[in-house]
């Protein structure tokens, strides 16, 4: 074997093992290769994962959001119902409140006539207690339907709000 060995000149020995490193460095290219190729088609399907889940998940807060804005709209628009209902009842408690205040005044000054024919001397310098009665009644219904008309306003209003927040927890 040490012959053999002799028998080859040693350039070729040294040209046998640059071929045995380089055909072993080509192996570790093709198989890098083969890993990076694999590496990069498992990154695509993992990017198109992803790119679905976030359509998916855009897709599901929109409708969401169309839910949600669906529902503040019915609740809106029956609100707006409401106080438009609640105006008309308001326009007619005015009216008849209109019909009480005239029949007051009339009521007043008959009685002014009366008491004035009758009693002059009884009247004081002040008015007498059935007029200011009746302008405190007047101002009384007054301040009432006032009221009355901002707390049926108000009432509407806070159970829209109820109603959309109660419709935004709903799935």
């Amino acid at each position: 074997m040490e012959q053999l060995v002799r028998l080859v000149p040693a350039w070729c020995w040294w040209l046998a093992a640059l071929l045995l490193v380089a055909a072993g460095q080509q192996y570790r290219v093709v198989a890098a290769q083969g890993e990076t190729g694999t590496a990069r088609g498992q990154l695509a399907e993992y990017r198109f994962e992803v790119a679905e889940r976030d359509r998916r998940v855009a897709a599901q807060a929109r409708a969401e959001e169309l839910r949600r804005q669906s529902a503040a709209d019915e609740e809106g628009e029956s609100a707006r119902k409401k106080l438009e209902l609640a105006k008309g009842r308001a326009a007619n408690a005015e009216s008849a409140a209109d019909g009480l205040r005239w029949e007051i005044a009339r009521l007043r000054d008959g009685h002014r006539a009366t008491c004035d024919t009758i009693a002059a001397q009884q009247r004081q310098a002040g008015t007498s207690a059935v007029v200011v009665l009746g302008g405190l009644l007047e101002e009384a219904d007054r301040m009432a339907g006032d009221l009355a008309t901002a707390l049926e306003r108000s009432r509407i209003a806070g159970l829209a709000c109820e109603a959309v927040v109660e419709r935004m927890k709903r799935p």
